[in-house]
């Protein structure tokens, strides 16, 4: 299993800016398998994360000459759309890592419900039997007395 600090990929990727311009800036991008950290050219500047949990999908591909480009859209619905060289692929290795996370968090919540069911399961199987099993009375049994046979 692959640590949530573990790169898996980085390189240079560009992303369109919210101002009313949508210049493209260039961003150094670090993918790691729990989160994209996109650093600006400034080296004094904080990193943006988005954190795999907070994204829904890698979406919109569009391929020209030089670049492809894609969107990711987050829970809250936000779209942060990206470029990036034709040949780098971006936009496959974050839906990539992003499929295995979700993957990894579907079976982490199978296996927290089967854990939380599994100690509840023999208290109900016990139940269970009981339940079948035939109930015994409080006095013992005699046998019925037997009809005598009629001689004519």
């Amino acid at each position: 299993m692959k640590s949530p600090d573990e790169v898996l990929r980085e390189g240079e990727l560009e992303k369109r800016s919210d101002s009313l311009f949508q210049l493209w800036k260039k961003k150094r991008g670090v993918l790691t398998s729990d989160r994209l950290s996109l650093f600006p050219a400034s080296p004094r500047a904080r990193p943006k994360e988005l954190r795999f949990h907070s994204i829904l999908k890698v979406d919109c591909v569009e391929r020209t000459g030089k670049y492809v480009y894609f969107t990711i859209v987050t829970t809250d619905h936000k779209e942060i759309d990206f470029r990036c060289a034709g040949e780098s692929c971006w936009n496959a290795a974050i839906a990539l890592a992003l499929i295995d996370f979700q993957n990894r968090r579907a079976l982490q919540d199978f296996r927290s419900r089967q854990e939380r069911t599994a100690p509840a399961a023999p208290a109900e199987d016990a139940v269970a039997a009981a339940a079948a099993a035939p109930s015994e009375p409080s006095e013992p049994s005699r046998p019925s007395p037997q009809p005598k046979p009629r001689t004519p």
